[in-house]
Parts: structure tokens; sequence; C-alpha cells
């Protein structure tokens, strides 16, 4: 009897084991069909846990992580933002925005007070006022191109009516037939610490209304309004941003600013923009009255 209730005290111990193991199994959504496998359940916990809980392995999955291009080491998957300030809200991660400043823009607020405009010529004319910028905030060791390119404000041709001194709408125009050209910086690719300390100029950018132009001249039609923009690339060793005509999709920052609007023409309309273009551009010193106070 002795033997018995003790084969039997055995037996309920093994049994409440076995409903135990299956009580885990099924909360943890494991498969039954092993019962009171103690050992095998066992392992499969401790496997379980170093899996988890590994810093060392963790350290090693994050470390193959491909990443993009344009993204940061230290903020990845954060894209550069123009200088409005605009950003993706991140708390607890401090953003760096990349910054572009317009140098002169005091000059470029006079004139655009008054309209301004650009000549354009079959062999090309350089802006006045040329586009001058300073870049912030670039990641020092890394290499970026600084390129420019200038777009139609909107799709329509304007005139100048002389008796109101003001351009006004004259009717619809089709950009689409002149694909927009990229004008590279000569300096790029650069270093970002270098970039950021100089003031990076764009004077040797010319605009022609010669649509078989090949030179590499911006070109634009007569009589439309348009604005420059600035574009701040990562460099991509893969891609020879110098050799291609078009702005990449990613790792791309673009600038823009109201003030250095500017409508084309072939003759300057307005006689104060002439005016103001002779006193101001250090070109035009022949132009200009000898006998005059300046």
């Amino acid at each position: 009897m002795q033997g018995l209730s003790s084969r039997a005290h055995a037996f309920s111990v093994e049994a409440l084991v076995g409903k135990t193991i299956k009580r885990m199994k099924k909360e943890n959504g494991k498969d039954t069909s092993s019962p009171g496998d103690t050992e095998t359940e066992t392992s499969s916990v401790r496997q379980e846990t170093y899996e988890h809980d590994d810093p060392n392995d963790q350290r090693r999955k994050a470390g193959n992580t491909p990443r993009r291009l344009g993204e940061c080491d230290s903020e990845p998957g954060r894209e550069e933002r123009t200088r409005t300030g605009d950003s993706d809200s991140n708390p607890g991660r401090e953003e760096r925005e990349v910054r572009v400043e317009l140098q002169g823009s005091d000059l470029w607020t006079r004139f655009h007070e008054i309209g301004t405009e650009m000549i354009i010529t079959k062999a090309g004319r350089r802006m006045f006022p040329s586009l001058r910028v300073k870049v912030r905030n670039l990641d020092p060791c890394q290499q970026y191109y600084i390129a420019m390119d200038v777009l139609p404000v909107d799709s329509k041709r304007y005139r100048y009516v002389y008796h109101s001194s003001q351009w006004m709408v004259a009717g619809n125009t089709d950009h689409s037939c002149i694909a927009p050209r990229l004008y590279m910086h000569p300096d790029s690719p650069c270093v970002g610490e270098t970039w950021m300390r100089q003031v990076i100029s764009f004077d040797r950018v010319k605009l022609t209304n010669n649509e078989m132009e090949d030179k590499g001249h911006i070109i634009l039609q007569s009589m439309h309004k348009y604005k420059p923009r600035v574009h701040v690339i990562r460099h991509n060793p893969r891609l020879d941003l110098s050799k291609i005509p078009s702005l990449p999709t990613e790792g791309m920052a673009s600038f823009s600013f109201p003030e250095t609007e500017f409508t084309t023409v072939t003759a300057y309309q307005n006689q104060q923009i002439t005016k103001l273009k002779i006193d101001r551009n250090p070109f035009a010193k022949g132009f200009r009255d000898p006998g005059r106070n300046r």
C-alpha cells in the first residue's frame, strides 16, 4: 500500500507539471504537440531570452541596416529641409537643417520693388545682381555639389505698359518645350567645411534665348517671369552629377528667394531698372556720367 501511495503521488506531481507546461504554452501562443518535455521547453525559453536580450546581437543587426543616399549617421531617415524652417518634428532628437542665406539681399530687394529685369541674348548675358549665397549646417567632412537652375514663376507671358510703368499679363505660354538646365558650380564637389567658409557665387551663369545653345547657358524665353533656385546635393560616388542634366531624387535640398524673381527682356523696359543697373553694376562704368557726383 505504501508503494502504491508513492507511485500515485509521483503520478499526480507529474500530471501537475504537465498541466503547468501546457498552460504556459497556451498563454505564449505555442504549439502543445509535445506536452511534458520540460527539458526541451526550458531550452527553447533560454534561446528566446538570448535572442531578445543580447545587446551585441542587436548592435550587429543595426550595423547591417542599409542607408539611403542623403541620410545622416546621427539622424537616419531625416530629410534636409529648406531655409523656411520646415522640418519633421522629432522630439528628443537634435535636428540639423541645411540653411542657405542670400547675400546682397538689400540690393535684390531694391530691384524687386521696382520689378527686376534680366537681359537675355543669343550669345548669353550674365545676371546682375548675380546670385550669391552662404551655406550653413553641412557635414564638414561630407562632399557636396552646389548647383543652380531657373524655373518659371507661372505659365504667363507679360508685356510692359509704359503709361502705368508696370508689367501686365499678355497671355498664356507653354514652358514644356524648354527643359530646365542645371548649372553646376565649378568648385563641385567639395567638402562641407570648404563650402561653409566661403561666399558661393554664381556670377558666371549666363542667360540666353537661343534654344539650340550648347555651351551650358540657361535657356529662357523673353517676357516671362522666372526665379532662380540653389540646390545642395550630397555627393554620391555612384553618380557623376557634373554629367547629368537633371536633379537627383534623394540627398538634396533646394532653396529659393522671392526677392530674386525677375522678368526676362531683350532690352530694359523700365527706365528705373536701367538707372539702377548702371549705378550699381561695376561692369557698367562706361555708361555713367563722369561729371555726376556719385
